[in-house]
């Protein structure tokens, strides 16, 4: 099974980050970008593949990514497939942060296929009192691994 249709939904609030690296998977996919409130469910019929990214914030993705997952209806087991991206400023637990939305998403009938995680510029809460962490990330080096991340789910999706 390709991927001949990619949409991404992404949440990108404070600074930009993740939708820097949103930009970056979505080029080599040749993906659709949209905010979660733009996309309706009805309309996901038409991607073989979705991929729900945002920004990390207090250990979690953001509101409204949660919120358009839990509203979700459950689909029918037909390989629907999808994955996840996100940027934090202290990236030691993104894969305890991802887990909720990819325990959501599995048991709304999705396969979560992959994830992705790098470092972003965060200001969120007491941090922007030091002038935040990560200031200059995500950078090139960051957005070529979310390109390569993209490129080996083409790779799988097409072993030939």
């Amino acid at each position: 099974m390709g991927i001949e249709r990619t949409l991404i939904i992404c949440k990108s609030v404070h600074h930009q980050n993740t939708a820097k690296v949103a930009q970056a998977i979505a080029d080599v996919l040749h993906a659709e970008i949209c905010a979660p409130e733009d996309v309706p469910y009805a309309g996901l019929d038409e991607y073989d593949l979705i991929g729900l990214g945002s920004g990390i914030y207090f250990g979690r993705f953001h509101s409204a990514l949660r919120h358009w997952v839990c509203e979700m209806p459950i689909v029918p087991s037909q390989g629907r497939r999808a994955f996840l991206f996100s940027t934090s400023g202290l990236p030691l637990f993104w894969r305890i942060w991802h887990s909720p939305l990819k325990s959501w998403l599995q048991r709304k009938g999705w396969d979560v296929i992959a994830e992705f995680h790098c470092r972003g510029f965060d200001t969120v809460g007491p941090l922007w009192l030091m002038g935040g962490i990560n200031r200059h990330h995500p950078n090139d080096r960051d957005l070529e691994h979310a390109a390569s991340f993209a490129r080996d789910m083409l790779l799988r999706s097409h072993p030939c």
